[in-house]
Formats: C-alpha cells, structure tokens, sequence
C-alpha cells in the first residue's frame, strides 16, 4: 500500500499540466464512484483575498452552535491533512488513502490534476461522516473549479481584484463572472464587498439567484472593539470584535452572518454561539503575530498575502500597529504573481528585505527576485537559498524592538511556521 507521501508525489505527475480548469473529469469520476450531491447544508466560498478567513469564521460559529462541520480549503501551510477537516480535526492518512484509492479505481482513463484528486478526496471523506454542514473553499476562480461539482445551498464571493489573470481574465468584470459561476438558481449568493463588478449582478440575474450585497442587503457598524450587524431579518448589536486580525475581518464576519441567517431555517444558531464563535476563531498564516523573546524580543508577523490587494491589506495593517524598532521583511513570491505591484505597496514598509528561495516550479530564481525588488527600491539587505535560510538570517540581523514580516506566498509562510514552531 502507498503511503500518503508516495501518493501525493505520483499525482503530481500524473496529469499533464497542475493547471486544467473544467468540470467533466470531475463529473465522469463521481458518477463512477456513485457520488450524489450532499443531504446537509453547503456553503462555498470564492473570492480574490479573504475566503480562508470567511471559511473558518463559518465553521466556527456552526462548530459553536453545536453542529458537525467539514471543511476543504487550499493550499496548505505544513500538512497537506489541514485541507480537509471535520469539526475543525484534521484527516487522517488512512482516510485519505483510503480515498485515494477509490478515486484511483474510479477514475478510469482520466489523468487527474492534484487539486482534482483533492476534492474528490474531501467529498469522500464528507460523505461518511454525518454532516450537518459543509464549507467548501474554491480553488481557483469558481465556475471551472472541481469545488464547483458541488451544488452550494448558500454561495459567497468575498472579493474580487486582479489575480490568477492568465486563467480569470484581464481584469475585474471577467474575474467577477469566473467566481459567481458558483451560484445557483434560487439558492441565495452572498457578495462581501462594498465595490462589486456588474458581471455579478448580471450573473445572478441570468441564473435566477437572490444576490445578498454588503452595504445594501446586510452591513455592519463598529464601535471601538465592538461592532453591530444588520441583515434582512435579524440583526446583533455589541458582538465582539472577529478575533483574526484586521479590519477587512468585519466585511467577512458580516458576510458570514448573512450566509447563516440564509440558512436559518435549517441550521439555527443562537447568539451565544456567534459571539463565541467571533472570539474563539482562529487561522494561522492570515497576520499571525508570534513573539519571541531568544536571543531577542522581536515580533514576528505570518501573512500569505500574495496579490496586490492582499499586500494593500497587510500594509494597512502593519501601519495600525507601529512599532519601535525596524521592520524587516523575510519576501518569498512566485514568478506568476504581480512581484512589482506586491513590492511597490509594502517597500515604505521595511527597513530590510531578506529575499527568499521557495520550493516550487513556479518560483522565480532568488536573485533574479533580488534585482526585481531591489530595481522597485526596495533594500535588500541579503539573500537566502530557502525560508529556512531567509527566517535565520532575520533572527541573527534582528535587534529586542524589532520585527520581522514573512510574505508573499503560502510557500513562504508555511516553512517559516514551521521554523517557528520548532524553536518556540
């Protein structure tokens, strides 16, 4: 028998390309394996930035009002098992071969994407494990996605700005009508910004789908550390502030309240439960602020931030909470992003750059990532072969006051979490 390692590495190379967005190899396998569409309640999440941050604060406030959730979200920081969990634990290795293997004998000629063997993974964990509720991350866009065989009870697009553009379209209307292709007629669609592209709308309205819209149909109104709600027909006042960090957190938190008011009727939730779950919820990687005092008291920040407006957000956040030492970034991107428009947001930022090697195809060689930055203005202070590498030199370059930021990929953040918690 493979183990979950073996496994992993042989679907990496079984499809020609990581990339193959559509829907038919996903079908045609499910149909093999006998799969039919849950019997609990499913919301899935799309968006540009904030679908980790909305999923979690989902799951938690169900998990909090006594209900048996599941969740599937990517990538992953450390384990590839954190991508599936079921009341908030993660899989096992067995389940997962286990799941694998039954993909494997179902799939018949049809060469998987890594992503594909995932989702398919998941739904087949979820349909053993007497669900109340599922929360589905989309992967990539949202109408070509594997998450997308999954018809949603609730939809929620969180955001949209430029990313993935070679795969979305050149710009925001084409990004917005990829990521409403997960609504459904007349299942309600949650948007979870203030600023909507039109393709939305139309979307909605061609489908026949009640569009809930932040700023219209719900909002919200802070008060200090606290802050209100109001939706269609409930509303919660002097809730507790969402305990991730940053204030695009109440324009996720607020479209969550909205996705479970849909749901109401199904799955009730009280108060109590929404106020614990604002407060007990957690994420790593989204502004993870970690303190270490050996051999200096610096504080370092964990964020994924990856595209233009996630970098937008990260500044906004390192400028709420100054600090009185210098700031260096520990910068890991890949070739695929928009490096310049990430850079020339955050390069004010930062005292020093630490530029850092990262462990995939996509990666851009680290001293060519070097002069990219440096040509924006940015002070590279030095290189490092990989996060490993990149993490010590900002321990040794750091002084007590100071703090080190860790950006620019989830291939970035997950070694460095990793190097944390080994020496915490």
């Amino acid at each position: 028998m493979r183990s979950l390692a073996d496994w992993l590495r042989w679907q990496e190379t079984l499809h020609p390309s990581a990339i193959d967005l559509g829907l038919d190899r996903m079908r045609r396998t499910l149909q093999r394996l006998g799969w039919r569409q849950p019997a609990c309640r499913v919301i899935t999440v799309a968006g540009t930035n904030g679908k980790g941050s909305t999923v979690a604060l989902t799951a938690r406030i169900l998990r909090e009002a006594g209900y048996r959730v599941g969740t599937f979200t990517s990538p992953h920081l450390i384990s590839y098992n954190e991508r599936i969990t079921i009341d908030g634990r993660e899989v096992s290795d067995a389940s997962l071969v286990a799941a694998f293997e039954r993909i494997d004998a179902a799939r018949g000629s049809d060469t998987l994407t890594f992503f594909e063997f995932n989702t398919l993974a998941a739904l087949l964990v979820f349909d053993t494990a007497c669900l109340d509720a599922i929360v589905l991350e989309v992967g990539l866009g949202g109408r070509l996605d594997s998450v997308n065989a999954v018809d949603a009870d609730v939809a929620v697009v969180t955001s949209i700005a430029l990313d993935h553009c070679d795969w979305l379209g050149p710009d925001v209307e084409s990004i917005g009508r990829e990521k409403a292709g997960i609504f459904r007629a007349g299942k309600p669609a949650i948007f979870g910004s203030r600023e909507m592209p039109a393709s939305i709308a139309a979307v909605a309205q061609e489908l026949g789908t009640p569009l809930y819209r932040l700023g219209q149909d719900f909002d919200w109104r802070r008060d200090g550390e606290r802050w209100s709600w109001r939706g269609r027909s409930s509303s919660y006042d002097d809730l507790p502030r969402p305990a991730l960090h940053g204030d695009l957190q109440f324009d996720n938190a607020s479209a969550v309240l909205c996705a479970l008011e849909c749901l109401s009727s199904r799955l009730p939730i009280k108060r109590e439960a929404i106020e614990q779950g604002l407060a007990n919820v957690t994420l790593p990687g989204r502004f993870q602020v970690f303190r270490r005092t050996q051999p200096a008291d610096v504080e370092w920040i964990l964020d994924v931030a990856h595209n233009p407006a996630a970098a937008q957000a990260l500044a906004g956040q390192l400028a709420s909470r100054p600090t009185g030492g210098r700031t260096i970034a520990v910068c890991g991107i890949l070739g695929d992003k928009d490096i310049e428009s990430i850079a020339s947001t955050l390069r004010g930022l930062f005292d020093a750059w630490i530029v850092v090697g990262l462990q995939s195809p996509r990666a851009v060689p680290v001293d060519a990532l070097s002069q990219r930055l440096s040509n924006l203005g940015a002070t590279v202070a030095t290189t490092a072969t990989d996060v490993a590498a990149g993490c010590e030199a900002a321990e040794t370059m750091s002084r007590s006051g100071d703090r080190i930021v860790v950006f620019g990929s989830f291939l970035t953040v997950g070694p460095a979490l990793e190097w944390l918690q080994a020496r915490s």
